[in-house]
């Protein structure tokens, strides 16, 4: 062992943890999204809350999206990202939102781990990929969380919020197996980046006949801007940078930061009660996750959705 052996270890050891570091920061940061959601929603609507932050992090994709390599990508994919828009922007984001007058912020959060449930499931079908007693066992454990979560006698959720959390989240599970089947190669900068911008035409006609009443407070308005600025549209830059550098794998295990976040949130900024059902639900849902998620053979692992 040289010295610049030991010193080219040491090297990649902070480089390891400065993506760890931001692989955190990334799950604290879509971990919020879910408490900007219960505020703003109150008072935007469901409809307009999520077109104002699609126009939002639409300003932040155009700048780079309209440079000339870039719409040179679009062109083959376009339909495709057009697809997206519905699935993996438009119809989730507003279930989520209107699932927010339902539950907890927290209860967003965790429900939306119930991702990885679903894509296990359509790419059973579609791709025809294997599932080991491994993934099954998985499967269940996340169906028992979720029970858990949404028991009428100890819960708060209301079994509607609940459905549409679920919808929401099985759509970006289908969106998932569709980019991998579809697109799985194709520059995910403009594939999801344009399916942004393209959903803020798809709202529009509906977006109109659903503006808000009265005049949205600061508070609200700080909650949209965080959402679309930060949340849908910064973050996903630097979530598309770290899967080109560590890889789509290693990425992918931001999504075990969300629900644990989604709680703390909640907790601090909401005054959140973290029941005993809220933490047994997260914990066994998370080792569904994991179960699920952990078979060797998974191709769609590591697909992204912009929440």
């Amino acid at each position: 062992i040289t010295p610049k052996f030991i010193w080219g270890f040491f090297l990649l050891l902070i480089m390891e943890f400065r993506y760890w570091i931001l692989l955190i920061f990334l799950g604290a940061i879509w971990g919020s999204a879910f408490i900007f959601i219960k505020v703003a929603t109150p008072e935007f609507g469901a409809i307009g809350l999520v077109q104002a932050r699609l126009i939002l992090a639409s300003l932040i994709f155009l700048p780079v999206l309209l440079r000339k390599k870039y719409l040179k990508l679009l062109k083959p994919i376009w339909k495709h990202s057009l697809l997206l828009a519905i699935t993996n922007n438009a119809i989730p984001f507003t279930m989520f939102s209107q699932a927010s007058y339902g539950a907890d912020s927290n209860i967003l959060a965790i429900l939306n781990a119930t991702t990885a449930f679903n894509t296990m499931i359509i790419a059973y079908i579609w791709l025809k990929e294997d599932v080991s007693i491994k993934q099954l066992i998985g499967l269940i454990l996340g169906f028992i969380g979720v029970l858990i979560l949404v028991n009428p006698e100890s819960s708060t959720t209301s079994i509607f919020s609940a459905t549409l959390c679920l919808t929401g989240a099985f759509c970006y599970s289908f969106s998932t197996v569709f980019i991998q089947k579809n697109s799985a190669k194709t520059n995910k900068l403009v594939l999801i980046g344009w399916s942004i911008i393209f959903s803020v035409f798809i709202m529009l006609p509906i977006s109109i006949f659903n503006m808000p009443s009265k005049l949205p407070s600061t508070e609200a308005f700080l909650s949209v801007l965080w959402l679309g600025g930060v949340s849908t549209g910064l973050a996903f830059l630097g979530y598309v940078r770290l899967i080109e550098k560590i890889g789509a794998v290693k990425t992918s295990t931001v999504a075990y930061f969300l629900p644990i976040f989604g709680i703390l949130w909640g907790y601090i900024f909401l005054d959140e009660i973290i029941t005993f059902n809220v933490i047994l639900g997260c914990f066994v849902i998370l080792i569904g996750v994991f179960l699920a998620t952990s078979h060797k053979n998974k191709k769609y692992k590591g697909e992204v959705h912009a929440n």
